[in-house]
């Protein structure tokens, strides 16, 4: 439904899959949209014949990597509650399998609806995604809501990813800060300047600012980095 109304909006591109892929946590099949616009002036002049091989292949593919497959396939009406993109959503399927407690998916995905209320409904994208996420299968295997606060959604509380959308509940701000008081300045302004200090560090492996910006970004793995790029010896 959001896709039709999105080429109703007039928008250029949609995310498709072929049908053999499609649905489920994948994105709506392409086949549909080609033969449903056919003949409107959206029509995209695509041939659906054109699919058959692909779908062939990947219908062996999807059964030989069956094992490694999401099982949430068809159509869940419940992701317009917790509205989870699907690449997050087979994240926490995959996870929860490694714990052996795959049948609490669905405690996870209403205790996720809850937890970004209390959150202050930001959107499902990186990293909110990963802290919602995270926080919502800690309360479900824990049994208590936040007994176990991340870092991650610590720092999101006190400000460090800004301001959030709407007002975080006071009982995630209670026990993800313990008594901290959240900083009302913008979080870049907090950090001390450090490119001089990054400029000093790389030395002469830095030929460039291309290069000291990575190694203040990556600090762990530039140097080695460096001197495979310029043919220093180890």
């Amino acid at each position: 439904m959001c896709y039709w109304e999105a080429v109703r909006a007039g928008v250029d591109g949609l995310d498709v899959c072929v049908s053999s892929l499609g649905l489920g946590p994948g994105h709506p099949p392409i086949e549909s949209f080609v033969a449903g616009l056919k003949g409107t002036p959206r029509d995209p002049g695509i041939d659906v014949g054109q699919f058959a091989s692909l779908n062939t292949a990947f219908q062996y593919m999807r059964k030989r990597y069956a094992a490694y497959e999401s099982r949430l396939i068809g159509v869940d009406v419940g992701c317009l509650q917790h509205q989870i993109p699907g690449g997050m959503l087979t994240n926490l399927e995959n996870q929860l399998r490694a714990m052996n407690a795959l049948e609490r998916l669905p405690d996870v995905l209403q205790e996720v609806t809850r937890i970004r209320a209390d959150m202050g409904y930001p959107p499902l994208a990186t990293p909110s995604s990963q802290m919602c996420g995270a926080q919502a299968t800690t309360n479900v295997l824990t049994g208590q809501r936040y007994k176990m606060v991340s870092k991650e959604m610590r720092d999101y509380c006190r400000g460090m990813y800004g301001t959030p959308p709407g007002q975080i509940a006071p009982e995630l701000m209670k026990r993800a800060l313990e008594g901290e008081s959240p900083i009302t300045c913008r979080p870049a302004d907090l950090l001390e300047p450090g490119w001089e200090k990054a400029k000093a560090e790389i030395w002469d492996l830095a030929h460039n600012d291309e290069d000291v910006l990575t190694y203040a970004l990556f600090p762990t793995i530039a140097v080695d980095y460096l001197k495979k790029k310029y043919g220093h010896e180890a």
